[in-house]
Parts: structure tokens; C-alpha cells; sequence
């Protein structure tokens, strides 16, 4: 579903990278590239200043999303809001945790700092949605970011880059008070923590806003990052098969099949804790995993919550 746009003028440039991406998953990902146009429209509109050039081109992005939203009717990610955030977050996340493996490993590369790079656009891109950033997503989408200009940064001057989180000075004072000796070299670099659900965003928050490298495509999230336990799959915004499907009540109320009604609102409740869940997964928090999980069925089967 690639077309042709007008070229972004200088007055829209705050709308080029999420253009950029967009086109880079016009063929890979149709989802991802329809929500981050969507996104850049939504932002180009409160642009001020705009003349002929500028209306032109998010005319075209408008008449794009009306034609893409009627041939992908059939694709919940594009048409149910709470799919496509689910969708979305799970998808920057794989990107992530792929940038966040090779880093930790030492790994530095060009293909590293686009995957942090692209992370960070997808997750500015959750914006649009009604519900917001999560906490774990404010703290992903930051992280990637700075990431990717450090280690860009690094790289363009020849310098190694540090693997994992950057100290605190925090964390530096409770070293260097530390009565303990530490083993191996004095000028050894701190181990990084293990991967965590929230990394923490230390380092400079001053990052660049332009892609480093705009010529490079950002790599395709591995469809298992972690081989997950159990067999467990990702959700992607699809029908599950076989799943039976709900029985519609009145005023919009679902009915289980215990006869319990349950409205929207509960719905959206016990999908939240299945994408929590799911996140969890991807970092092998299992207690984490199996709470949320029982928080959804609860909710699912008895309305209550909790």
C-alpha cells in the first residue's frame, strides 16, 4: 500500500521521521505504517504557518489512511483502538528487547542503533491512542532513544560504547564506598543489571531528534526474541483460532458463559492485563505473567476486578 507523497517541507519537518518510518513498513508491516501516518497527520494539523505545499501533502497522507482503513477493514490492529495499541507496543517491544540483547552483548552497530532508533518512534507513535503511555512504555520509549544517540555518538567519534544502563551517580557513590574489593582490573566497566521491565533511562536526555541512519532499515523484530515458555504466542491483533465468540447483551454488554454481563469498560480492563501479561513474558517474569493472567480470567468470568 505504498504511494507517493509530496516532499515534507521545512514548516512539517517535525512529522518527517514518523513519515520515514512509515514508508520503511509500507511493504514489511501495513499496520505499523497506517498508525504512524496517522500519528503524523495528527501533529502536522496543529502545525501553524502552513500554506499550499503543506495542505497538499496531508491531504495526500488523509486520502491514503481513508483508502488503507477500507482495504484492511478486515484487520482489527487497524480498526479497534485497544488492538492497535496492543499491537503497536508489542512491536516496538520486540524491536527493543532485540536492540537491548545486542547491546548488552557489545554488539555495537548500525543495525543496533536504527532497531533502538525505530522503538522510540513506535512508542512516540502510541501517543495516539486514547489511553496513553504506560509506565513501562515512557521508560522504553526513553531509554531507546537515548540509546541510540549515544551509541550513535560513540560510534561517529570512535569511541566503544558502554553496554547496558549507564551508571547513576548514585550508583558510582555506593561504589566508591564500597568496603568490598572488587575482582579483576580496576578500570573494569560495571557489569550490567539483567533486563528489567522498566530500564532505567540514566545517561543524557539531550538526544538527538534526526535519524542517524536514515539509509538504513530498521531490522525486522524477530518473531521469537526469547523462545517463550510454555508455548506461549504473541498476541498480534488477529482472531484467535477456535476462540469461541461472545454473546453481544444488551446495551452493549458481553455476556460469559455463565451468564455474567460485563461492559466495555471491563473488556478493555481484561485485555490490558493480557497485554501486561504478555510483556512480562518477553522479559520471563513469570510471577508477573500468571498474576495478570488471573487478574484477566477473574475479571472474565466474575466481573470483578482485583
Amino acid at each position: 500500500m505504498a504511494a507517493n507523497f509530496p516532499p515534507v517541507s521545512a514548516i512539517l519537518r517535525p512529522i518527517q521521521h514518523f513519515l520515514k518510518t512509515a514508508q520503511e513498513h509500507d511493504s514489511r508491516d501495513p499496520v505499523v505504517a497506517y498508525w504512524c501516518r496517522l500519528y503524523a497527520l495528527q501533529i502536522g494539523l496543529k502545525i501553524p504557518n502552513q500554506g499550499m505545499e503543506e495542505r497538499k501533502l496531508l491531504i495526500a497522507i488523509m486520502d491514503w489512511l481513508e483508502t488503507t482503513k477500507s482495504q484492511m477493514a478486515d484487520n482489527e490492529s487497524i480498526t479497534n483502538e485497544v488492538a492497535a495499541q496492543a499491537y503497536l507496543e508489542n512491536y516496538a517491544l520486540k524491536l527493543f528487547l532485540y536492540a537491548d540483547k545486542q547491546d548488552r552483548a557489545s554488539n555495537f552497530g548500525k543495525n543496533v542503533v536504527k532497531a533502538f532508533y525505530t522503538a522510540g518512534i513506535i512508542y512516540d507513535v502510541c501517543q495516539v491512542f486514547s489511553d496513553g503511555l504506560t509506565e513501562e512504555v515512557t521508560q522504553n520509549r526513553k531509554y531507546a532513544k537515548w540509546k541510540a544517540s549515544y551509541i550513535h555518538n560513540c560510534l561517529k567519534n570512535g569511541e566503544t560504547p558502554v553496554p547496558g544502563p549507564m551508571q547513576t551517580d548514585e550508583d558510582r557513590e555506593l561504589h566508591d564506598h564500597d568496603p568490598e574489593p572488587q575482582p579483576g582490573p580496576s578500570n573494569a566497566p560495571v557489569a550490567p543489571p539483567p533486563v528489567s521491565p522498566q530500564p532505567p533511562p540514566a545517561g543524557p536526555t539531550n538526544f538527538t531528534t534526526s535519524d542517524p541512519f536514515s539509509n538504513v532499515k530498521a531490522p525486522t523484530p524477530p518473531s521469537e526474541p526469547e523462545k517463550p515458555p510454555g508455548g506461549f504466542q504473541p498476541y498480534t491483533g488477529g482472531a484467535v483460532a477456535g476462540a469461541n465468540e461472545p454473546t453481544v447483551g444488551e446495551s452493549n454488554r458481553l455476556v460469559n458463559p455463565a451468564g455474567v454481563q460485563l461492559r466495555p469498560e471491563q473488556i478493555t480492563k481484561a485485555q490490558k492485563y493480557c497485554r501486561w501479561a504478555e510483556s512480562a513474558l518477553n522479559y520471563e517474569d513469570l510471577k508477573t505473567s500468571i498474576d495478570n493472567l488471573q487478574k484477566a480470567l477473574r475479571l472474565l468470568q466474575t466481573g470483578q476486578d482485583g
